[in-house]
């Protein structure tokens, strides 16, 4: 849906090994060039948005089903949160979570990966207070971050359609 309304353009594709002798094709491909982001000041006023916690296993399509009726307004939410890559900017399920880690540490996901002070902060292990966050530790917590996104209200989903469509 998403790019459903971009814009299309003719393209001059050159095939060096092209066996029916044309070299040279033309296709109608999308303008997919053009750029659609929501307005940071929209986003900062908080009578826009709802928060929502990602079930585990939750994709954008099955939250804009969940909240929308529509998978396809899955765009909006990856908008609204300024998230563009669904392996990397969505927390992991917990099966994916725990193959991650063990991919990524292997035999260390238990050993210290940074330190930290009573209010949170990254600190030496000499500091005072200093606790250790392991490796596993530390990629759960980085996975929960991601958890909380914002959900634009259901009142607003014709306007943000409409200036979608305008903007093209």
């Amino acid at each position: 849906m998403y790019f459903k309304n971009f814009p299309v353009f003719q393209y001059d594709f050159l095939y060096d090994n092209a066996t029916d002798g044309d070299k040279l094709k033309v296709s109608v491909v999308k303008d997919i060039t053009r750029n659609v982001r929501f307005r940071k000041e929209i986003l900062s006023n908080v009578t826009v948005y709802d928060e929502y916690d990602i079930v585990d296993g939750e994709t954008p399509e099955i939250i804009a089903e969940k909240i929308y009726g529509n998978p396809e307004y899955h765009w909006m939410i990856m908008l609204a949160n300024d998230r563009y890559d669904y392996l990397t900017d969505f927390p992991l399920s917990e099966y994916n979570l725990e193959k991650h880690i063990v991919a990524k540490y292997g035999n260390t996901r238990y050993d210290v990966h940074h330190y930290v002070d009573a209010n949170g902060y990254i600190v030496n292990s000499d500091a005072s207070g200093a606790t250790s966050v392991s490796n596993d530790a530390y990629e759960r917590d980085l996975n929960e971050s991601k958890r909380t996104i914002k959900i634009i209200s259901k009142d607003l989903i014709s306007v943000i359609l409409k200036q979608y469509k305008d903007l093209l």
